[in-house]
């Protein structure tokens, strides 16, 4: 498993709790996807467990890390998307999936020790779920840590918030991402870097499925648009055909860039006839599209309307 560097500070800190005997019953893991959260938490699980750790790390060796390795350990409780009588995977996490938890850990510990069940993504809890964590939040059985996700902590009510300890993953600096992008062996890491808006987990991501190639295709579109060649049409059916979450991401990544050419230069390099406030408002449009896309409502419409405009 590779070790984030920004995940030093947090982790001598959770360990030093827990030499203390001070641990938390409730960690809340959050930050932007892509920095290692779930690595992190495998990585204290593993060595909250472990029968003989070292400097909290697992030794791999123990009974306990052979049946977290193999995921048969009988005090670890892994909750995420359900699925529902007909087979298809759920898009939440919902009330009974919290019940069948809380009724698990009111259960004693069959090693003895730690009993560990995580929430992932927690974010994804519906209104119910949350209301049913709640109580188990609020009467913890000794001995029992738990550990929620989520890259959208926002979501999650407020009453779950403050009852977790939150460990928060930013944006680590700059530099210390490029040393690790190209310690990683990451190719043209500081336009992949630029690219994930500074997550390096990300840039790592992108860059090995091809992201930076989808990139130039977006800005040679809104380029196209911007003077008056290509189908709008035609670009809403490439882009819903191959990651459009990612390409919308891309496309305000875009318009930015050319409000910033044009405070500079006059002229950006997308030729847009857009204005900087009519840029800002588009990127903030693009940004919302993105998320829109997760509803119910049409992608292409989304896009089209949105394409209109830049047009």
């Amino acid at each position: 498993m590779t070790v984030m560097p920004w995940h030093a500070e947090h982790w001598a800190r959770l360990q030093a709790r827990r030499q203390r005997d001070a641990m938390p019953h409730a960690l809340l893991l959050c930050g932007p996807a892509g920095l290692g959260k779930r690595d992190f938490m495998l990585r204290f699980v593993r060595g909250l467990l472990c029968a003989q750790p070292v400097d909290g790390d697992a030794c791999g060796e123990c009974r306990s890390c052979q049946l977290l390795r193999a995921g048969t350990h009988p005090d670890v409780v892994a909750l995420s998307y359900g699925v529902r009588k007909d087979g298809v995977q759920r898009s939440e996490i919902v009330v009974d999936q919290i019940r069948d938890l809380s009724a698990r850990l009111a259960m004693a510990s069959q090693f003895g020790g730690w009993q560990v069940a995580s929430i992932d993504p927690a974010d994804a809890m519906n209104a119910a779920a949350a209301n049913a964590l709640l109580k188990t939040l609020e009467e913890p059985s000794p001995s029992t840590l738990l550990l929620l996700v989520a890259d959208a902590p926002w979501r999650l009510p407020q009453t779950i918030r403050s009852r977790c300890q939150r460990i928060e993953f930013p944006l680590p600096p700059r530099e210390q991402a490029l040393a690790w992008l190209q310690a990683e062996h990451v190719k043209d890491a500081a336009v992949a870097l630029d690219a994930a808006g500074g997550n390096p987990g990300m840039a790592k991501a992108w860059s090995e499925e091809g992201a930076l190639a989808r990139r130039q295709e977006v800005r040679k579109d809104l380029a196209a648009l911007a003077a008056g060649r290509g189908e709008a049409m035609e670009v809403v059916r490439r882009w819903l055909d191959n990651e459009p979450g990612q390409r919308l991401w891309f496309a305000a990544q875009a318009a930015a860039d050319e409000a910033k050419a044009q405070a500079g230069a006059g002229n950006g390099p997308l030729s847009s006839a857009l204005d900087a406030e009519a840029l800002g408002d588009w990127y903030i449009a693009a940004n919302r599209a993105r998320d829109a896309l997760r509803g119910p409502l049409r992608g292409d419409l989304l896009l089209l309307e949105l394409l209109a405009r830049w047009r």
